[in-house]
């Protein structure tokens, strides 16, 4: 790889910052302006009505957490159903329902904002499948997560109130006000760069190899701007966003990257700005761009210095990657998509090199925090922040307040729970995938495609990724097994739901709170020494976790080559 090439990747990470740069402020202020605001819209009143929510009144942290949980449960089997009568629906392309196993597994995912995909998608889903049950959940399962990052706004905003907003008034302003207008503006600007937006079939064509090969057309952009924009992942292709009908060129590749990390980048500005203090959502802001950066370079290193023999003689490690985007644009966009909750892929991460496919796993290992997904990456990157000023309270001998609160025995548990629940998920998940015979033999025979460390490396991919609602895949992973199914779809639910139900339980807790004064002893958590110290605690905390189990896979694999 030449220099010109390595400057055109440092300059579409600059142009990247920029942008973001530019957005913090405007969009930031707009999303608390949707979610503070006393009027309603029209449209959103007659959703009220429909579905009979007085928006005035709002809900106990319990009243919010059965909310969110009944809407997903209600999703949850909407989106089974459709998928397993799919064969007497309109524009099913002939394809068949959707197996059991298969359609539990796809509901759970998208409901989950997780959008893993154990199918190649045109093959498997006709357009109205895609359409009314896919794209729907995309912009759902966002506003979900957008609405309960607000609600643990609130608790640190509150003083002294038993109630934290409203879920239906968070979920439909989320939806009409802010996803449902960007994903237009951005559905337009992606079929300008040539994306396809149609609703035609299969499509014969003659391949360079002088083969016959059938392309279905689709209402791809449309779903592959939600599916950004919301960090759901997933792709109306199999091949995602390495897929020219998706990604056609390098600059919608840096669009679409602009669209993953929009609003996460954003959130901190809301958060500063719901609170009252900007230097807040400066210092969460800063915490994350430093990891992003981070992350960035050591991915994009290891990727430049090849890895094993074989890349170094070709000269660069090009497998698993398109030509049109090059190293540094797949390295750019794989974090991207690992730091944040949405899993779409411009390379196959199964055939980066064996440490930097060590990486992407680190970064969901770090809980997407930086920046995370759509409003879960916030509310991840806040609850490091109550252990972050815990910690800071131990050292100096004070009780930890943050944002005016006093993080009690109860705060703590609840932080703390949060943190305990992606950790155990995936490593008992890996763990039962080769300690039960049956299911080894299953595993090692069916869904492992290369034995040893990098099958393990595979495995462990497979749970990192589902339990931290990510959706990214080693694809040399064969996960339509019934096993990997079902223990795979268990633990999106799991590691979506349980987590949130303590966020909320932590909003509320911190809500009946008064404000409490500060003291000299208050440990600042607006300066550079609390941003080190939150990164130290998102490191220590989180990825250091796992350390045990990357010896075994990509360290393993990485150190004998």
């Amino acid at each position: 790889m030449g220099a010109a090439d390595i400057w055109l990747g440092v300059l579409q990470a600059a142009t990247l910052i920029a942008v973001l740069v530019l957005l913090y402020r405007p969009l930031g202020d707009y999303m608390a302006r949707v979610y503070t605001g006393a009027r309603d819209l029209r449209v959103e009143r007659g959703l009220y009505r429909l579905i009979g929510v007085d928006p005035s009144s709002e809900q106990t942290w319990r009243a919010y957490a059965r909310s969110v949980l009944a809407f997903s449960v209600v999703g949850l089997l909407l989106l089974y159903l459709l998928q397993r009568v799919q064969q007497v629906l309109p524009l099913s392309l002939g394809l068949p329902a959707v197996p059991e196993g298969l359609a539990f597994n796809t509901a759970a995912s998208f409901v989950a904002n997780t959008n893993w995909q154990s199918y190649s998608p045109e093959q498997t889903m006709g357009h109205l499948v895609q359409l009314a049950g896919l794209a729907v959940q995309n912009f759902t399962s966002a506003a979900v997560g957008i609405a309960i990052a607000i609600a643990l706004v609130r608790g640190f905003a509150r003083r002294g109130s038993a109630t934290i907003g409203n879920f239906w008034v968070d979920l439909i302003r989320g939806l009409i006000r802010l996803l449902l207008p960007l994903a237009v503006l951005s559905a337009l600007a992606l079929i300008a760069g040539g994306a396809v937006q149609s609703l035609s079939g299969f499509t014969e064509v003659h391949t360079l190899a002088g083969t016959a090969q059938s392309i279905p057309g689709g209402p791809v952009a449309s779903q592959e701007a939600i599916k950004l924009l919301g960090t759901n992942g997933g792709g109306f292709y199999n091949a995602n966003s390495a897929h020219p009908f998706e990604n056609p060129t390098p600059w919608t590749n840096l669009l679409e990257i602009v669209l993953i990390l929009a609003i996460p980048f954003a959130l901190p500005r809301t958060f500063g700005r719901m609170v009252g203090d900007h230097r807040q959502g400066y210092a969460i802001a800063a915490v994350m761009g430093t990891i992003f950066l981070v992350s960035l370079v050591a991915l994009s290193a290891l990727e430049l210095g090849g890895g094993g023999t074989a890349t170094q003689l070709a000269g660069s490690a090009m497998e698993g990657k398109e030509q049109r985007f090059g190293i540094l644009g797949s390295t750019l966009f794989g974090t991207a998509s690992t730091l944040t909750s949405t899993g779409a892929v411009n390379a196959m991460h199964d055939s980066f090199t064996p440490l930097g496919g060590m990486m992407p796993m680190i970064n969901m290992m770090l809980g997407e925090v930086a920046p995370g997904g759509v409003g879960s990456g916030l509310y991840g990157m806040l609850i490091l922040a109550v252990i972050a000023v815990f910690v800071g309270g131990l050292l100096v001998g004070r009780t930890p307040e943050y944002l005016g609160k006093r993080l009690g025995p109860r705060e703590i548990k609840l932080a703390s729970l949060y943190i305990l629940v992606t950790p155990t998920l995936v490593l008992a998940g890996t763990a039962l995938s080769f300690a039960i015979p049956g299911i080894r033999s299953d595993v090692e025979k069916t869904s492992i495609l290369n034995p040893g460390p990098h099958g393990l490396s595979e495995v462990l991919y497979a749970f990192t990724s589902a339990a931290n609602n990510n959706g990214s895949a080693f694809a040399g992973l064969t996960a339509n097994t019934p096993w990997l199914n079902t223990a795979l779809g268990a633990a999106m639910l799991l590691g979506r739901f349980v987590p949130i139900v303590f966020v909320l339980a932590l909003a509320g807790s911190l809500a009946q709170q008064q404000h409490v004064p500060e003291t000299a002893g208050t440990l600042p958590t607006h300066r550079p020494q609390f941003v080190g110290l939150l990164i130290a605690v998102s490191v220590v905390v989180t990825a250091l976790t796992y350390f045990p189990v990357l010896t075994l896979g990509p360290l393993a694999e990485g150190l004998v080559r």
